[in-house]
């Protein structure tokens, strides 16, 4: 198996994997930064821990899953793509899993509804000059038009993001945060 095959195969089976644009910005962030230690909340089928394994064989990436059949299929694909020497996996809920160790880049690419929650929970992981990562934060350009929804289960996610960019305002002291505009949108948040 390749990780190509790896990312025909999820969106073949309408599994949500890190767009293009992202991944692309989180590999080349990877690299400037040597950020070989690396959190990843939401590992789905283990695609985006694939491409960032795939850096260099210096980077180790731990993934947590909660799900278990996503879980099941990440090891399977993980360990096709004999990747397991360098990711690690976790079936675990990431929101009361308790994880000691620090790492330079933490991607939070979990349930949307709790980014602030996951970042709240794991900055304290974080190194100094590491960064978060959070994917999806212009979901499928709805951000900031939460009120023209009419679904009223898409518009309360929606507003949970657009609550989440209002808290990240406040952690401004702590990190610089830049929104990039790759992918479905990435918040960068680099510690200070």
């Amino acid at each position: 198996m390749t990780i190509d095959e790896l990312k025909k195969n999820a969106i073949e089976n309408n599994i949500p994997i890190m767009q293009d644009g992202a991944i692309e910005y989180i590999k080349r962030r990877i690299k400037l930064f040597n950020l070989n230690k690396i959190l990843e909340i939401g590992t789905a089928v283990g695609y985006s821990a694939a491409q960032m394994a795939s850096v260099s064989d210096k980077v180790h990436v731990t993934t947590i899953e909660k799900d278990a059949e996503r879980f099941m299929m990440a090891t399977k694909n993980i360990n096709a793509l004999e990747m397991h020497e360098q990711i690690d996996l976790i079936f675990n809920d990431a929101l009361t899993l308790d994880i000691v160790e620090k790492y330079n880049l933490i991607v939070i690419d979990a349930a949307k509804g709790k980014n602030t929650h996951f970042f709240e929970k794991y900055k304290k992981n974080l190194l100094n000059n590491g960064f978060i990562i959070i994917d999806n934060i212009n979901f499928h350009g709805l951000v900031g038009k939460s009120e023209t929804i009419s679904s009223k289960n898409l518009r309360q996610l929606v507003e949970k993001i657009e609550d989440f960019l209002e808290y990240l305002k406040t952690q401004e002291d702590e990190f610089y945060i830049e929104i990039v505009d790759e992918g479905d949108g990435l918040a960068v948040c680099q510690r200070k």
